[in-house]
């Protein structure tokens, strides 16, 4: 397992990049915030397009810009600077996951009373994924990107364990970053639309693919289960809801450590057996060794300094804060403050005690056990955590992130060209792997026929 990333003494000329970077990240989210969520009608339903995709966007034509355009040189964004703003993001990721161990904390306790088929339908949620979009991908001449796009659903707690683990800047890094993208603008309409075809053609028994459901992302889950519980009765509808809800607080709340001890290791075993099988070579190949998988990529930009680092928890923070009020119902006041306060205090201290132990443990999985100890019911403090952590809709700390993503993108939009379709492809059999798979071991466990 890798270190901790380490925090250099940031030099003079250093400092002014990291802080060029933060602002810029800081004014990103707030055009993004203010433009705000837009639902697209289609055929099949609607897509909402987040504010965090604008965030991404704008990040990336800041990047773009500075390598067509000539930006005066206190606006420029050379490669350099992009790379750190990839280290900045996976300092910004651990706000994300901090908090999202402050939502589960409060439901371990059911998810330890679940039943044989809910529990055991993790590993389809989390083995599917590279079941069905790793062969693809080898097929496809797609390389060590492969591992970062099919060893999960590729949410924020995924693109912190392959930041973490490979940089950002890696191949790995762009497979996670084009497997989020794909399943954030698509992912939602193409689980519904599977989801529908495959109650229509009544192949699993529906309470099976409300299990299936619950992939780790609440809209995701939310189109899925919908589409299902549109097919059935009424009574049988509400059980849907149920099932579905409790199988994606189980992926939430084991997520993390299932991807980063389970679906990893399994995923980069995979790719070392498959590739010399499957592999080819197309337009979208870059030959890679598999020896080098357990080398991580902290190169270039990786000299990020503890001002820095703070300075981006309290932009990150700030932006949140402002941002949960602008589009998730929130108030600016001390409640909302504390709150976000919070997941900066959990990532400093999780990156303070993944440096000073002496057995190296990932930071992302520090951050994940003391946000939920801090909201775990048989603590004392428990429910005043909780309640004053609820006051900040998860959702508001997205955009710095997919912000510091899009700052980062411009260097590797070749890499992401030569990729084209095929790594959408890929992305798409990635999230019919992870339902389908899933619903294959629910069906299995609960022994109901169809």
């Amino acid at each position: 397992m890798v270190q901790a990333p380490a925090l250099a003494t940031a030099a003079p000329t250093e400092r002014r990049g990291g802080l060029r970077l933060v602002l810029g990240m800081a004014l990103i989210v707030l055009i993004a915030e203010w433009v705000g969520p837009i639902a697209v009608p289609l055929p099949v339903g609607a897509v909402t397009l987040l504010p965090l995709l604008w965030a991404l966007l704008l990040g990336a034509g800041w990047g773009i810009a500075s390598g067509t355009l000539r930006l005066p040189a206190m606006l420029s964004l050379p490669p350099a600077l992009q790379a750190r703003a990839s280290h900045l993001l996976q300092f910004a990721l651990m706000l994300f996951v901090a908090k999202l161990g402050l939502m589960v904390g409060i439901s371990v306790p059911r998810v330890l009373e679940s039943g044989t088929g809910l529990i055991f339908q993790e590993f389809g949620h989390f083995l599917g994924t590279m079941v069905f979009g790793m062969p693809i991908a080898l097929l496809l001449g797609i390389k060590r990107e492969a591992i970062g796009a099919t060893f999960s659903v590729g949410r924020e707690p995924s693109l912190a364990i392959i930041a973490e683990r490979f940089g950002m800047q890696s191949p790995e890094g762009r497979g996670v970053l084009a497997e989020y993208l794909t399943g954030t603008v698509f992912g939602a309409v193409f689980i519904a639309v599977l989801a529908s075809i495959l109650t229509a053609l009544n192949v699993f028994d529906p309470i099976a693919m409300a299990m299936g459901s619950g992939v780790g992302s609440g809209s995701m889950m939310a189109a899925a289960a919908g589409a299902i519980a549109a097919q059935q009765p009424q009574e049988v509808a509400k059980d849907i809801a149920a099932f579905a809800a409790a199988s994606n607080i189980i992926t939430t709340t084991v997520g993390t450590w299932f991807t980063l001890f389970i679906s990893l290791p399994t995923t980069l075993f995979a790719y070392r057996v498959l590739e010399p099988i499957l592999g080819r070579r197309t337009k979208a190949s870059v030959d890679t060794s598999p020896d080098d998988l357990d080398a991580p990529n902290f190169d270039e930009g990786g000299d990020i300094g503890p001002l820095a680092i703070c300075l981006c928890w309290l932009a990150c923070a700030a932006m949140a804060v402002i941002a949960n009020a602008l589009n998730y119902k929130g108030v600016v006041d001390a409640p909302t403050f504390a709150a976000a306060g919070i997941t900066v205090l959990i990532a400093l201290v999780s990156v303070t005690l993944a440096r000073l132990l002496p057995v190296k443990i990932p930071v992302v999985l520090w951050c994940s056990v003391f946000g939920m100890a801090a909201t775990y019911p048989a603590f004392p403090w428990a429910a005043a955590m909780e309640e004053v952590t609820d006051k900040l809709n998860f959702m508001a700390l997205s955009a710095p992130i997919l912000a510091f993503a899009g700052l980062s993108l411009a260097k590797d939009i070749p890499a992401f060209r030569r990729l084209g379709w095929r790594i959408v492809v890929v992305s798409l059999f990635a999230n019919a792997g992870t339902f389908i798979g899933a619903t294959m071991i629910a069906q299995f466990f609960e022994h109901r026929p169809v």
